[in-house]
């Protein structure tokens, strides 16, 4: 079942399983949010120096390339072995470390790519492989802590809100031909998740109102928090304007709602995201929204400033499955992990793997080994030789095949890929996006007042 070298791989990594446990049990116990996970990159750039790589560091704040053989000094295409670092705010997580938790799994993801950097630097399985590889360490998939971001694009320090969106956008995947990706997913012990997603744009709303006592008297304020439930009435009748096929969902929540009971509020932020199965669609949900957004304002005098966030792009499936599910086929034929799936059914939610999936080919596993549900306070990892292990031989072996024989297969990959838009049309749909609107107050005089 195995070949020499594909046997190899598989027993360096066994070997090491430890130290590889011990790595994701490490960024499990120490999580952080988009572009801030500093101590997470520096971890992973120890262990590649380690392995005696050199990092490229600073790419969207803190991402991290390291190149297998010297940049340029390999013909063929290059793959990216990419593992995802961010967490999210979820403080009750009984691991949380600083209010976060790593209750999507991205730890397992970064887990895996180590874990087949140790197999794939060994010189005779190195020597084996065409083209080069990039493993990368990738900020920010969570689209999360949105005023966080906000202001480092008001610093001038970033443009989008996504991970791997700024990374093609400042260049790191110019050189990159192909991706090789992961997710933790449930219900099965290993996946294809080869299946369509939902893209989407991310809006923050702030309705300016103005303070007056709300017993004695109301009728002197202009009620931000009234606005925005006008708001969310109005984006809730959208709904049976939206195309079934289109799987449009927008939802929202007030970030920032007043501050007292007894005080009519004089602002109210919300956010707002609008999701749909295609960019079309989901620009279409967009402008409806704001629709709704405006006519709140101009119910209630308040006034509206909307700031628009380019998001996700919808992910693109990818005709060639067959080395993946070969390496899945043989794990399962060990009989340890036999449940494996197939997922080529479209998801209404989103990752910026889509985004990367537009550009190049995106070859895309999950692994299992955890309980609870996703993005929620009872997510842990219970098979961690599953989780960690199992993940970093589906990223090795699949890398080996796909770039074994001069990348042979790899090549094919690409050459029967068809993007649906170059860098340059992408960072255009993108920058379309990121819209920002203004509508004054104009609350009516209060009556009696001035006799």
């Amino acid at each position: 079942m195995w070949d020499p070298i594909e046997q190899k791989i598989i027993d360096i990594i066994d070997s090491k399983k430890d130290e590889i446990i011990a790595f994701g049990d490490d960024i499990w116990h120490h999580a952080e949010l988009g572009y801030k996970e500093v101590r997470t990159a520096g971890k992973y750039c120890e262990w590649m120096k380690k392995l005696g790589l050199e990092n490229e560091e600073g790419w969207a704040i803190t991402g991290v390339k390291t190149y297998l053989n010297p940049k340029g000094s390999t013909e063929g295409p290059t793959l990216a072995v990419m593992g995802e670092m961010d967490a999210l705010p979820i403080p009750n997580n009984k691991d949380a470390w600083n209010g976060n938790s790593h209750c999507c799994g991205h730890n397992a993801q970064l887990t895996g790519v180590v874990g087949a950097a140790l197999a794939l630097t060994d010189p005779e399985v190195k020597a084996a492989l065409g083209g080069n590889i990039c493993f990368m360490a990738v900020p920010a998939e969570e689209f999360v802590d949105i005023t966080f971001k906000n202001q480092l694009m008001k610093e001038g320090k970033l443009h989008y809100g996504g991970g791997k969106c700024e990374l093609i956008r400042v260049g790191a995947m110019d050189d990159i031909d192909i991706a090789l990706g992961h997710h933790t997913q449930a219900g099965c012990d290993m996946s294809i998740m080869n299946g369509t997603s939902n893209g989407f744009i991310n809006k923050t709303v702030t309705f300016t109102g103005r303070s007056a006592h709300a017993a004695g008297m109301p009728h002197h304020g202009v009620d931000a928090l009234n606005a925005a439930t006008s708001a969310m009435v109005n984006m809730s009748l959208q709904q049976e304007s939206y195309r079934d096929e289109d799987t449009v969902r927008v939802h929202y929540f007030i970030q920032d709602g007043g501050t007292a009971v007894n005080v009519i509020a004089d602002h109210v932020t919300m956010q707002v995201c609008a999701r749909a199965k295609t960019p079309e669609a989901y620009k279409d949900a967009s402008m409806k929204v704001d629709r709704s957004l405006r006519a709140a304002a101009m119910a209630t005098g308040c006034g509206l400033h909307i700031e628009s966030m380019a998001g996700y792009m919808s992910e693109m499936a990818n005709p060639h499955i067959e080395v993946l599910k070969s390496v899945l086929d043989d794990i399962a034929a060990e009989g340890k992990y036999t449940n494996v799936k197939v997922d080529e059914a479209h998801s209404t939610g989103s990752d910026d793997y889509g985004d990367i999936s537009c550009l190049m080919p995106l070859v895309h596993f999950g692994t299992g080994g955890q309980v609870g549900g996703f993005h929620n306070p009872d997510f842990e990892f219970v098979d961690p030789y599953l989780a960690y292990v199992v993940t970093a031989k589906i990223y090795a072996l699949t890398t080996y095949r796909l770039m074994k024989d001069g990348a042979k297969a790899a090549k094919e990959n690409i050459a029967d890929y068809k993007p649906i838009m170059t860098k340059e049309e992408y960072i255009a749909f993108q920058d379309s996006m990121q819209t920002s609107e203004d509508i004054p107050m104009t609350d009516l005089p209060i009556v009696g007042l001035h006799k």
